[in-house]
């Protein structure tokens, strides 16, 4: 692996945690303002468009990072190798289904877009309740957003645990071993949050 490989790599892995890892945990603890009710997600809602520099915002920290991670991640993905010498059975079926969910949530994350933020620029739909209750409404639609919420915290939680090797954090056996008791957790709350959400908009 060449010098510039390594850097790309090393960015891919910074980004996917900082910010998009923290963008994700954001926008799943926004939308849970829908299990209090409509006034109470419309409220949140509104707050986060009205941001200071919110234009600026989502360009850098959010969409340029994703477009970033999107692509040279699917790169990544048809690429890599598994590491049986180097890594545990388990780590390798992890190592490939990171590589799976990242190439469904490139297609995931473009369908989502285009259903709200592109609809809100042209004018079409406001960014409340009612535009992710009918895009809900529909059952194939409702398991498909629930396959992009799993997918996403899955993705999130593992990549935080290879983020934490990648960078020198978790080195020993032990140190990783706990690393994986933790990110499972990191999984399995934020899926909760995020299918509760989901929940709440049907």
């Amino acid at each position: 692996m060449d010098n510039r490989e390594f850097l790309l790599r090393r960015l891919h892995s910074l980004l996917g945690i900082i910010p998009l890892g923290i963008f994700l945990t954001q926008h799943l603890i926004v939308n849970h303002f829908a299990t209090q009710g409509v006034e109470a997600f419309n409220n949140a809602s509104h707050f986060m468009a009205n941001l200071p520099f919110v234009i600026f915002l989502e360009i850098f920290v959010i969409y340029l990072p994703i477009m970033f991670h999107a692509f040279y991640g699917v790169y990544i993905a048809f690429t890599s190798r598994h590491n049986p010498g180097k890594y545990s059975y388990m780590r390798n079926i992890l190592f490939t289904l990171q590589r799976y969910t990242g190439v469904f949530l490139v297609v995931f994350i473009a369908w989502h877009v285009f259903e709200t933020r592109f609809q809100v620029a042209i004018g079409a739909a406001e960014a409340d309740f009612n535009m992710m209750a009918n895009i809900l409404d529909n059952p194939w639609m409702f398991a498909f957003y629930v396959a992009g919420v799993l997918t996403a915290t899955f993705h999130l939680a593992n990549g935080l645990w290879s983020f934490l090797v990648t960078w020198g954090i978790t080195q020993s056996e032990k140190a990783q071993r706990y690393t994986t008791y933790f990110t499972l957790v990191v999984f399995l709350v934020l899926s909760v949050i995020g299918i509760r959400a989901l929940l709440a908009f049907v």
